[in-house]
């Protein structure tokens, strides 16, 4: 249990009754974990985001870029709607966070990042075909490297850097796909699919059909890296 993160959400399901407000489960593709060879880690649920409709990345503006790149590159199928009854299908990969739990101000502690490592290591553990993993930002590639006991001095952040896991598994850095990091030119939507594709090839996937799918929805409910 985290005080805060409890806290935090007992305030928005006062607010906001008719939100989702409560731990976020994983995104896995409907043949279920086996089928994962490609994890993608984010930070935390977003307050309007995740937060609000239970499904990572679901309802801000990190969603539109990630799924819209995942529709690009042949792993989801269907059209983004912003709602997780919108009908989008995973292909290979799966979508989690590094914390469960909304953060106010978008920025988790110490403490909650450990707190929730239990979740993400038992995730791994659990997808014996997993090959590749996308970290979305520092906090999530930290968090990583925590769950197979690395140091990060030796594996540093940096978008587009390559680290080898134990049981020969890749580790692939970005930028996290935010509003803040677009807007500000950190990340462009050329870079953020160049590293997808470049991971998802570590994971043994093909991808650049660019026949997934559509998205419907840019309704940017979120400024902040949140998922």
């Amino acid at each position: 249990m985290c005080p805060r993160l409890h806290d935090f959400i007992a305030g928005w399901r006062e607010r906001e009754p008719g939100w989702y407000n409560a731990p976020v489960r994983s995104f896995l593709p409907p043949e279920g974990e086996q089928a994962v060879t490609f994890l993608i880690v984010g930070l935390a649920p977003g307050v309007r985001g995740a937060n609000r409709t239970g499904r990572p990345f679901t309802g801000d503006f990190a969603g539109v870029l990630l799924y819209e790149t995942l529709l690009a590159e042949g792993l989801a199928r269907g059209a983004y709607g912003a709602d997780p009854g919108d009908g989008l299908v995973l292909t290979h990969c799966r979508i989690t966070n590094a914390v469960r739990c909304v953060p106010p101000d978008n920025k988790p502690v110490r403490a909650e990042i450990e707190g929730c490592r239990r979740f993400l290591e038992a995730e791994v553990a659990a997808m014996t075909r997993l090959s590749a993993i996308l970290a979305l930002g520092s906090i999530a590639h930290d968090a990583v490297l925590a769950c197979f006991s690395l140091r990060r001095s030796a594996f540093p952040f940096g978008h587009g850097a390559r680290h080898r896991l134990p049981g020969d598994r890749t580790l692939i850095d970005s930028y996290h796909c935010s509003r803040l990091n677009t807007n500000t030119g950190r990340l462009t939507p050329a870079m953020f699919q160049a590293v997808v594709a470049e991971a998802a090839a570590a994971a043994g996937v093909a991808t650049g059909f660019g026949s997934g799918g559509s998205t419907r929805a840019r309704d940017g409910q979120a400024d902040l890296p949140g998922a």
